[in-house]
């Protein structure tokens, strides 16, 4: 029976990277960086050789690049995970520009191991590779030589007990390219960085499409690159925590809205872990809602978090919003980040979740939310809303989500992106003109698995609040906007006749 070989894989230090990888980099594998100019090859590889390099772990690092790397780590310095303790004890910087330039590409391969067998480095990086292809072509038959070099290269690389990078600026889209050049068969990691520039938009991609030996995250995964470096996102919910005993227990219990009699109208309240869309016209007091929900939670001792994308919470426009936020009982997310992706809001939202060990999440608004997104990601906004609400409840977390819905009065819509499907629980809000009077509405639509109140209540705002009032029993039409005085019933005119009333005076007006 044969023994089953474990791989050991390395932590990248670049947040995101190892989940999409499936885990961490294989050690001693031979792995591929590529993609076009300014995508963040060099900084990618250079975050993880910071991360990984120690005094019994040196990394060797050869550029290949037409000025010395002198240049180079001075804008790397620029990153928060530079050490400039590590350079030239546990980092080693070579310079093979003059060994590539006269196309000698023997001569490269000849430094190249020279300079492994000296200081037997555990992590070995080449940037950039296609500096090598170019010099080489200033040979007579190039091709040949070239070939053979990169097979060369690559089995040594293969072969060594380190884990080898080759940095180079392919294009995926050359077919041809990839089929000629026998590096992308030889390497165990193929890490594939795009940048797409869509109206005045540019988004950064990564591409894991390949790497032996373990199962990674397929498709394209958004990343930013910051002062710490890159950060990846991966896909919303693509990896959720284990919920613990007590955590699945609580889910069959009810959280307060923090609204008088709204409560009573959802059944005794909103059951933990659900989601909850309060959609509503401009004005009609969604972000009031929500910011008494997570009140609500303050006093019960619970954490929440907000995810802002229209104005900033302050005094003056919500001051119970702008001190919860202050006292630290409620972690605002408001990304101000250009060209967002579903991805990274998750993300942020997480960390806020687990920081604080918050059990209710608003987004106001995802009207706002749609808008922040860049170009490229609003067409796939209903399905990336699915996994954004997914990834959100499955942490554990209760959600309610604001959204901003004209008043048509001609039909009954819950959401202007028809996923009201997606949430557990729907409160509705209104305006309706009662005695040439704009006056408010509000109804509990849907809550999932629970009975729930039909009724169609009037509220009011002020400066405490919403406070929910009565049916406008004696009106009709009241969704379309402008209602009318129900028609006295038959008995109620018998019982007018019997009096000796005359029914004609207490005929019934149009408001």
């Amino acid at each position: 029976m044969t023994t089953k070989v474990t791989i050991n894989r390395l932590a990248t230090g670049v947040p995101g990277l190892d989940e999409v990888l499936g885990g961490g980099l294989p050690e001693f594998s031979f792995n591929l960086i590529a993609g076009p100019p300014g995508c963040g090859k060099t900084t990618l590889a250079h975050q993880m050789m910071f991360a990984l390099a120690t005094p019994k772990r040196p990394a060797l690092y050869f550029t290949v690049l037409g000025e010395p790397p002198l240049k180079m780590l001075r804008y790397q310095q620029q990153f928060d995970f530079f050490d400039s303790a590590l350079v030239n004890r546990s980092i080693h910087f070579i310079n093979l520009s003059d060994d590539a330039s006269d196309g000698n590409l023997d001569q490269v391969l000849q430094r190249i191991v020279a300079e492994v067998e000296a200081h037997h480095p555990a992590l070995v990086f080449v940037d950039s590779f296609r500096s090598v292809v170019h010099a080489s072509r200033g040979l007579g038959d190039p091709h040949n030589n070239l070939q053979q070099f990169v097979q060369q290269l690559g089995m040594l690389m293969t072969s060594w007990q380190a884990t080898t990078f080759l940095v180079g600026e392919y294009f995926i889209e050359r077919d041809t390219e990839a089929e000629a050049n026998p590096v992308l068969t030889v390497a165990d990691g193929l890490i594939w960085l795009r940048q797409s520039v869509e109206r005045n938009s540019m988004v950064r991609k990564m591409e894991i499409m390949k790497m032996r030996g373990q199962p990674t995250l397929p498709g394209l995964h958004t990343f930013r690159i910051g002062s710490a470096g890159l950060e990846v996102f991966a896909p919303a919910g693509a990896a959720l925590p284990e919920r613990d005993a007590s955590n699945a227990k609580s889910l069959g219990a009810r959280l307060l809205m923090g609204v008088p009699f709204l409560d009573e109208m959802m059944g005794g309240g909103l059951p933990r872990g659900y989601s909850v869309l309060v959609a509503g016209p401009s004005g009609s007091g969604k972000s009031i809602l929500a910011s008494a929900f997570l009140a609500e939670g303050a006093r019960c001792n619970e954490t929440g978090v907000i995810a802002v994308f229209e104005q900033r919470p302050s005094r003056l426009r919500n001051g119970l919003l702008a001190a919860l936020i202050e006292s630290g009982q409620v972690g605002l997310v408001d990304s101000r980040a250009p060209d967002l992706s579903i991805d990274e809001i998750v993300q942020l939202l997480l960390n806020e979740i687990r920081r604080l060990e918050a059990s209710r999440v608003v987004i106001d608004s995802l009207s706002a939310f749609e808008l922040a997104l860049a170009p490229t990601f609003r067409e796939d906004f209903r399905e990336s809303l699915m996994r954004l609400v997914n990834a959100l409840v499955g942490e554990g977390v209760t959600v309610l989500m604001t959204s901003e819905l004209e008043d048509r009065y001609i039909d009954l819509r819950f959401s202007p992106y028809g996923t009201a499907f997606l949430t557990d629980a729907i409160i509705l809000q209104r305006y309706i003109e009662v005695g040439s009077r704009i006056r408010r509405v509000l109804a509990v639509v849907k809550v999932r698995a629970s009975a729930h109140s039909d009724e169609l209540r009037e509220f009011s705002i002020d400066d405490e609040g919403i406070h929910i009032g009565e049916m406008l029993s004696d009106q009709e039409g009241l969704l379309g906007g402008r209602p009318t005085r129900k028609q006295a019933s038959s008995r109620s005119r018998t019982a007018i006749v019997a009096d000796g009333g005359d029914e004609s005076s207490h005929h019934e007006q149009d408001l």
